[in-house]
């Protein structure tokens, strides 16, 4: 099987008009510059800039108009999981308001997956939370075991939906889960969470881990909130 080399100098041209319109250069709704002047200033020849476009239409960062100016769109709710991606990829240009809404996020989705986790693959369920045990008191074991600990229930609901939708954050969910977990507090509040999912787990009670998930995801988006309001006051 023959397979085509990658564009790089297509995904680098990318990456920096994203980065652009993230950071405002090109504002939603606002029209790029002609093709031409474009291309020069990314550094690419006209071709490559067209199949970058092509590619930025395609998650719905910009609209192609032939015989006009290409738009940059309203990609917060024209987009797809595609613009979540990239938007995790280039953390630098966060709004503050993002991490708090995947937090949100998570809010629905965790107690879902865990619940058919539980109903679906309980034996691997209950083995994966006994590895959950006697972790280092530390950000980055927390972090990565806590990562593990989701991406491995979504996978044993058996619906690789949340699974993708979980590796669209990979990159972003370490740095989050690092200055999460920095917190002693929060380090405490994960230890029982995994705690009481082994009780459940246990008993095979599917109902009681969606509850304690909803719960616990709940208390981790107020604990964040919390952090991030110390921070403000303690740059």
């Amino acid at each position: 099987m023959h397979w085509d080399p990658p564009s790089r100098p297509a995904e680098l041209a990318e990456t920096r008009l994203i980065a652009a319109i993230l950071d405002g250069a090109f504002a939603i709704h606002s029209s790029l510059p002609a093709e031409r002047e474009l291309a020069a200033q990314l550094g690419v020849t006209r071709p490559t800039l067209r199949e970058a476009l092509q590619r930025l239409a395609r998650d719905g960062w910009v609209e192609i108009r032939h015989g006009r100016s290409t738009r940059v769109r309203d990609y917060w709710r024209e987009g797809n999981l595609g613009v979540l991606s990239a938007i995790a990829r280039h953390q630098e240009n966060l709004p503050s308001t993002f991490v708090p809404n995947l937090l949100q996020v998570r809010v629905s989705l965790a107690p879902a997956y865990t619940r058919l986790a539980f109903e679906r693959s309980l034996a691997q369920v209950a083995e994966l939370l006994e590895t959950m045990t006697g972790l280092p008191d530390t950000p980055e074991a927390f972090a990565g075991n806590d990562w593990r600990l989701h991406v491995q229930l979504s996978r044993l609901s058996e619906n690789p939906v949340f699974t993708l939708i979980l590796n669209g954050f990979g990159d972003l969910y370490e740095m989050m889960a690092r200055r999460y977990f920095a917190a002693p507090q929060a380090r405490a509040h994960s230890r029982s969470f995994y705690k009481r999912l082994r009780a459940a787990a246990r008993r095979g009670d599917a109902d009681r881990a969606e509850k304690v998930t909803r719960a616990v995801m709940q208390d981790s988006l107020k604990l964040w909130r919390l952090a991030a309001e110390s921070e403000a006051d303690h740059p």
